[in-house]
This record gives structure tokens, C-alpha cells and sequence, in this order.
């Protein structure tokens, strides 16, 4: 009889505190992710700045996260080594990537339509289509070098410091379309 009791006592806890306890874990905040393999020896002393998710009409497209070494400074986000990598929620085809991007350049800055033309054909060599769970990684060096990178494999590299503080822009500079990603990135979110 007291087995019984004890029994029901310990299903009734359980019932009563499971849905409290989810609450409280799902609130949580989530392991930071490692490191990603292709800064392991690019930039080793990388961390985690801040991350974010970009979203169009509601729907998930990518998360964004910011790697860069302790001391990074926002304001002067080109002349610091640091790397952005986008961790896609869907299927999307390289060369649309690569047309966004350089209309996303354009609230950052002016350039040439001959530079656009430039820009946007490394950008499609260096932009593969992309899939659910695909990684894009842009990683600047700070003197104007920038590398691109589909699932840790190197897909381009620039050297050009006018692309390099452009391009980055679209996440990192105060004109970016998306401010609030911006500063889930900066860890200001």
C-alpha cells in the first residue's frame, strides 16, 4: 500500500514538474559552438563575438556568426582580421547569392559598374548553390585579403581592401539593411 502511494506521489511530481522544468531549460542559453576548422590555423585565437539569424517574410534563411580575436573593434571592422559565417536554413543558388550581395554593397558604398561587374563574377565562382545546413565563410585579414569558403573547402580569394570593407559591410557597417542582425552580431542583441 505505501509502495502504491509512493508510486502515485512520484508520477503526480513528475507530471506536475516536467512542463516546468522544459520551460526552464528551453530558456537556457545554447552551447557555443566550436571554432570553425578553417580559422583553426587562419585564426586560431578567433571567438565567438555574437550571432543571429537572418529572416525573410518570417522565414529562416541563414545564421549569422562573427568570429574575430579578442579586442575587435566594430567601427573599424576592415582593418581587423575576423571572419563571418552563414550557416544556411535553405536552398539557395550561388549567383542569387552573389546579385544580393552586390546590391547589398551598394547601401554600404558607391562603386564602379566596372567593379560591380568584377566583384560579381568572383563572387558567382566563389558562391556554390547551397543546401540546408551549408556553411559560407568569409574570412578577412584586415589588409584587404578576403577568402570564401563552402563547408570548410576554399571556393576564392580577393585582395582588394575597397571590396573587403564593402562587402563585410552588408553585415558589419552601420548602413546594413538589417540592424538588428548587426548587432546580434556585434553582441549588442
Amino acid at each position: 500500500m505505501i509502495d502504491v502511494r509512493r508510486r502515485q506521489a512520484l508520477v503526480w511530481s513528475a507530471s506536475f514538474l516536467a512542463p516546468i522544468l522544459a520551460a526552464m531549460t528551453h530558456d537556457l542559453p545554447a552551447a557555443v559552438p566550436a571554432l570553425p576548422p578553417e580559422l583553426r590555423s587562419a585564426l586560431p585565437s578567433a571567438r565567438l563575438v555574437g550571432s543571429g539569424v537572418l529572416r525573410f517574410f518570417g522565414l529562416r534563411v541563414y545564421e549569422a556568426r562573427l568570429w574575430a580575436p579578442p579586442g575587435f573593434e566594430p567601427a573599424d571592422y576592415a582593418r581587423q582580421p575576423f571572419a563571418l559565417e552563414l550557416i544556411y536554413d535553405r536552398k539557395l543558388e550561388g549567383e542569387a547569392i552573389a546579385e544580393r550581395s552586390v546590391a547589398e554593397m551598394r547601401r554600404v558604398g558607391g562603386f564602379s559598374d566596372q567593379q560591380a561587374r568584377q566583384w560579381l563574377l568572383l563572387m558567382k565562382k566563389a558562391f556554390p548553390d547551397v543546401a540546408a545546413q551549408d556553411r559560407l565563410l568569409g574570412l578577412s585579414d584586415g589588409a584587404g585579403g578576403v577568402g570564401f569558403f563552402h563547408n570548410g573547402r576554399e571556393t576564392g580569394r580577393i585582395r582588394d581592401a575597397e571590396y573587403a570593407r564593402l562587402f563585410f559591410g552588408i553585415w558589419l557597417s552601420e548602413q546594413t539593411s538589417a540592424p538588428a542582425l548587426r548587432a546580434a552580431l556585434l553582441g549588442q542583441g
